[in-house]
């Protein structure tokens, strides 16, 4: 049996793009985005003065298809990233521990500080070519002015990406 060429149009715009700060993991048939924001409430009776902690938890799951002969790269890298996001990526290294987690861009959201909380692929016989997968990441960033900075610059970013008609 020969192996198919992937039906694949890569020279189009990804519906979402991991990243490490140096490798990008682009996915291109993602079908669904979810971003649930936890927000923490504080304890009946606490004073005014408040400690920087973060005030709520962000998490974005990811469902979509690696298909045709390359998926069992993507999957590879995708499996690699999820360990990266734990033990330190790239762009920790290069920028002295500044920036720690995996960068996500999707027409959604564009995040920095992500970690990979899971990841599930899944293989079913009437889609031969195809590896269904689940991502979810979860934004950890690090209590600074700097995150914020980076909060506020993805909303100009995602403003420009719209206002050049993606």
């Amino acid at each position: 049996m020969a192996i198919t060429s992937s039906f694949m149009r890569y020279g189009t715009v990804p519906s979402a793009i991991i990243s490490d700060g140096v490798l990008p993991i682009p996915l291109w048939a993602v079908t669904a985005i979810s971003l649930a924001e936890t927000y923490h409430l504080p304890p009946i009776g606490s004073t005014a003065h408040k400690a920087i902690v973060a005030t709520h938890d962000d998490t974005i799951t990811l469902t979509g298809v690696l298909v045709g002969a390359e998926r069992y790269a993507w999957k590879f890298a995708l499996e690699t990233m999820a360990e990266a996001s734990k033990r330190g990526t790239a762009l920790a290294a290069y920028s002295g521990g500044k920036f720690g987690g995996l960068i996500l861009v999707t027409s959604m959201t564009i995040r920095t500080d992500m970690q990979v909380q899971s990841l599930t692929f899944n293989a079913s016989a009437a889609r031969r070519d195809v590896l269904d997968t689940t991502i979810t990441l979860v934004h950890v960033p690090r209590p600074s002015l700097l995150g914020k900075l980076l909060d506020v610059a993805s909303i100009g970013v995602g403003a420009l990406a719209d206002g050049l008609g993606n």
